[in-house]
């Protein structure tokens, strides 16, 4: 039987009070919680790709925070991303949404509320699946890096291997599992180890 994922969920907010608050809620939600103050710090981490949820504090002054999650972005396009801030304001909310951000909330923050925030992003986002079709998704993404990076076909990659475009285009959208001997043919022709497709799980 497949084992449903635990979603990852990064903290990253400077008030203590409120970080706590959210990360004994959350824990006690079924969530896996982690906490980080520093902008580099939460690119790296999120790079990884072990973090499904990010919830991010763009209280005022907001420069710093709408600047992170726009490096953000840049790391993983499709991460959820709640902004929350301590003083609401249009321009903030409006350039926070159009970074990506999947909703804007008011501290302090009614846990209800974010409860039902974070559902509908999970129902959204299709969050909840088996450890089975995560790595597949990762595996695909990883692969569809790579090959852009390359600047590589679909067309080119099925030359280089033998493998069907179809077959190919499916892995990298994450719908079929790639055998070892299918992933082994792909890292030769993308010039990478077979690690490469693995080393953030």
């Amino acid at each position: 039987m497949a084992t449903t994922q635990t979603l990852s969920v990064l903290i990253i907010d400077h008030d203590d009070i409120q970080a706590d608050a959210l990360t004994d809620f959350l824990t006690d939600e079924g969530y896996y919680t982690q906490r980080l103050g520093r902008g580099d710090q939460v690119v790296e981490e999120i790079r990884k790709g072990r973090v499904q949820i990010a919830i991010l504090d763009v209280s005022p002054p907001a420069t710093e925070a709408l600047a992170l999650l726009e490096r953000i972005r840049r790391a993983d396009s499709d991460l959820v991303v709640i902004a929350t801030t301590s003083s609401p304001a249009v321009e903030v909310s409006v350039k926070s949404m159009k970074l990506g951000a999947f909703d804007y909330l008011q501290k302090p923050i009614k846990l209800d509320g974010l409860k039902e925030v974070m559902n509908s992003a999970i129902r959204e986002k299709g969050l909840l699946v088996d450890f089975e079709t995560r790595l597949n998704q990762i595996v695909g993404q990883r692969m569809r890096e790579r090959r852009s990076a390359e600047a590589l076909t679909l067309k080119q990659v099925a030359n280089r291997t033998g493998l069907s475009v179809s077959l190919i285009s499916q892995i990298e959208l994450g719908k079929s599992a790639a055998s070892m001997s299918t992933l082994h043919k792909l890292a030769t022709a993308l010039q990478v180890k077979m690690s490469y497709f693995f080393d953030t799980v």
